[in-house]
């Protein structure tokens, strides 16, 4: 069993593989730690699989190659290779050399702290500052505040975690950016470390703005697991009796006028908004039930429990 991972998703990396397997080689013969080296083929178009295929005949003992039938996207790339990697660290790195392996030194530093999830943050990024930076940042700042995990480049592939870390939650959408966040959910310890960013050398990027809008679809949906999963409730029921109390309200509203200014509560539009509220606010509070009806199923039909323990500590002397 390997100590450490390094999983790498690829997408038409070609001509930056040789350079990047070569880099990890160097780096990886520093740290004196068994590694395996998983890449992730997503459906490339080019010649990054034969160059793959390649790399696993010039050192099949660390490397390990996953090749999808399409393109299935950088989220189900990184689930596949923590799938199919052994090691109990796991580190997560591009294939476009933007990231530089020889920070993976630095990550499993603050790992041997007592961290859970040592998260990358390309402080001085080389993109362009209109079309990348500057939405990451928005983006960045956004993630930080509805999520209350603090970190500056959520878009940063490099980053290193403990397996343990990893486990309770699947990766949909563009979700694999709110790993952090969901590793905290189960109590994971997270810090965050400055790393080197380099300019694209070769190739082009895959992805430009219509990245961000798909984040902040993604944040609603990870605010939502977050906050509601396991008591759909609060939200759902929150929601109706906010709804039937404003109802309730505009009814009073019209009550109270129709009592001291003798206007007609059936001739008012209020009235009608006031009866949909309230109709809207018990149909709330059913779907809530509804909602935790399925919760319990899923939880109880996979012996799924609602909690994470780290550690079990005892002693060693057993009661006969």
């Amino acid at each position: 069993m390997p100590y450490l991972s390094l999983v790498v998703p690829v997408y038409n990396e070609e001509e930056n593989l040789p350079l990047l397997f070569a880099a990890i080689q160097q780096v990886t013969r520093s740290l004196k730690k068994t590694w395996e080296l998983v890449f992730v083929d997503d459906g490339s178009s080019d010649k990054s699989l034969d160059v793959l295929r390649s790399l696993v005949k010039s050192d099949p003992q660390h490397v390990r190659v996953v090749a999808f039938r399409r393109n299935f996207g950088q989220t189900a790339a990184i689930a596949a290779g923590i799938d199919h990697s052994e090691g109990e660290i796991i580190v997560l790195l591009d294939a476009d050399l933007q990231n530089d392996p020889a920070d993976i030194p630095l990550l499993l530093s603050k790992l041997d702290e007592g961290y859970d999830v040592v998260s990358g943050w390309r402080k001085d990024r080389k993109d362009n500052a209109i079309t990348r930076t500057l939405p990451s940042v928005m983006a960045n700042g956004l993630i930080s505040w509805v999520t209350g995990v603090h970190l500056h480049d959520y878009g940063c592939t490099l980053k290193a975690y403990r397996r343990d870390a990893l486990e309770g939650f699947r990766l949909y959408g563009e979700m694999h950016r709110f790993i952090p966040v969901f590793a905290h959910s189960i109590g994971a310890r997270i810090t965050e470390v400055e790393v080197h960013h380099h300019a694209r050398r070769f190739g082009k990027a895959k992805y430009g703005l219509e990245r961000t809008l798909k984040v902040l679809l993604d944040l609603f949906t990870v605010k939502f697991l977050l906050d509601y999963a396991n008591k759909p409730i609060y939200l759902f029921g929150g929601a109706g009796i906010s709804f039937i109390a404003i109802g309730g309200l505009t009814l009073l509203y019209l009550f109270l006028r129709r009592t001291f200014q003798n206007v007609a509560v059936l001739g008012s539009p209020l009235f009608l908004l006031a009866v949909m509220f309230i109709i809207l606010g018990f149909q709330s509070i059913l779907m809530g039930l509804i909602a935790e009806l399925l919760v319990r199923t899923y939880h109880e039909s996979q012996h799924k429990p609602t909690y994470t323990v780290r550690e079990v500590i005892r002693s060693d002397k057993r009661k006969k």
